[in-house]
């Protein structure tokens, strides 16, 4: 078994990127973050993008706005964002509040700005292979996991625990596409799936992305398997100051010794998710100099 530590490939590309954005002599990559209440949660995931940027040369704007806010005030917030030329990149933090359609929030961000790849321009784009399209994330950061690690995954089979349209629809659409990494068979799996072990025990790369602390056991997963743990839930924790600890989608503990390779929760996918947030933004602002 060999750990995938999310955290030093993540810095690599975090110094990668410093050094692209340090020859620009005119101008310099800027994203804006937007946030919608105060949960505590997304305003330490915003934080953290913020010094991710400011370390690598990226400047951040944040806007910070009340829960209270009406889907139509957000809107207008976007589209001011939309037509300011020296911002290129646009993340509206989730989740939104309950009377927000995010949805709607999320394809109103120009698809030339939407660096968290959420637009449906986007999305639509990378079903097609569109190499110009903004790829979420998150499942960008697996797949560069994967090829910085050396994983094959032409002619692979690659199951993926979860159909969201943040995580697990993207993912199976980049290990689907022609290329490397690519050239998978993808089989997506989520709550209505019949037999599920039967599926994940067939992988030979298992993503799991459903938000279930340690769903994935021992006997689901066969031997050598990659399995990549995108999940981030909180648990009780007596020993821990804050009372609770995070764990991932998977029985780490029990899963590990079956695997060729495994990712941690946290230090996995967690800090690739940041890395390739900052690779979107530098893409935003390339794409603008070209255009302009």
């Amino acid at each position: 078994m060999e750990l995938i530590d999310g955290n030093e490939i993540a810095s690599a590309i975090i110094e990668e990127l410093t050094e692209r954005v340090a020859e620009f002599d005119k101008g310099k990559p800027c994203v804006a973050f937007v946030r919608v209440g105060e949960d505590p949660a997304s305003v330490s995931y915003v934080k953290k993008k913020e010094r991710t940027a400011a370390k690598i040369g990226i400047e951040s704007k944040l806007l910070v706005f009340p829960e209270s806010i009406s889907q139509e005030a957000l809107m207008e917030e976007i589209y001011q964002l939309n037509d300011t030329p020296d911002i290129h990149g646009i993340l509206v933090q989730a989740p939104l509040p309950d009377h927000i359609d995010a949805r709607e929030v999320f394809n109103h961000v120009s698809p030339a700005k939407d660096v968290d790849g959420f637009n449906a321009v986007n999305l639509g784009k990378l079903c097609q292979e569109d190499d110009s399209a903004f790829a979420s994330c998150t499942p960008a950061g697996i797949v560069e996991l994967i090829k910085r690690k050396g994983i094959q995954t032409e002619g692979k089979h690659v199951v993926v625990l979860g159909r969201s349209l943040i995580v697990g629809k993207p993912a199976g659409m980049l290990f689907l596409r022609k290329g490397s990494p690519g050239n998978a068979t993808i089989t997506y799996c989520h709550s209505r799936t019949p037999d599920l072990k039967k599926h994940t025990l067939s992988a030979d790369i298992l993503i799991a992305a459903i938000g279930k602390p340690h769903f994935v056991t021992e006997d689901m997963v066969g031997s050598g398997t990659t399995v990549i743990d995108v999940g981030i839930n909180r648990i009780p924790d007596k020993t821990k100051k804050s009372g609770y600890r995070l764990v991932g989608d998977v029985d780490f503990e029990t899963v590990a010794p079956k695997t060729s390779f495994i990712t941690p929760v946290p230090g996995g996918v967690g800090p690739m998710t940041v890395a390739m947030l900052m690779a979107n933004t530098l893409k935003a602002f390339e794409n603008s100099i070209r255009s302009a």
